[in-house]
């Protein structure tokens, strides 16, 4: 299974530089209980995009889990980590 997720936010931004230490953290317990799926990090810069910037400007950092919304401003380490295995578990069952 695969999993993709986009990290969306701009340099200098405090929120931003904890929401990417959340998601290391989460994905630092995740990936050894579940190594058969396969998941990838982009990182978004507001500050490149303008499409994203006018989207997204008032609630970075933004993290989306397969295209869809799953966090912003603050990521919910448990949240996140029980979305990711709700997806894993998922998976297992098709």
């Amino acid at each position: 299974m695969n999993i993709e997720l986009t990290l969306i936010g701009k340099p200098g931004c405090h929120l931003c530089e904890d929401a990417e230490a959340a998601v290391d953290r989460v994905l630092g317990s995740f990936m050894p209980n579940h190594p058969s799926v396969v998941v990838s990090l982009i990182q978004k810069n507001i500050l490149d995009d303008g499409e994203l910037a006018a989207r997204y400007s008032e609630e970075i950092p933004v993290l989306l889990i397969n295209g869809k919304v799953h966090n912003y401003w603050r990521i919910d380490e448990n949240r996140f980590s029980n979305a990711l295995t709700e997806l894993a578990a998922q998976a297992a069952t098709e």
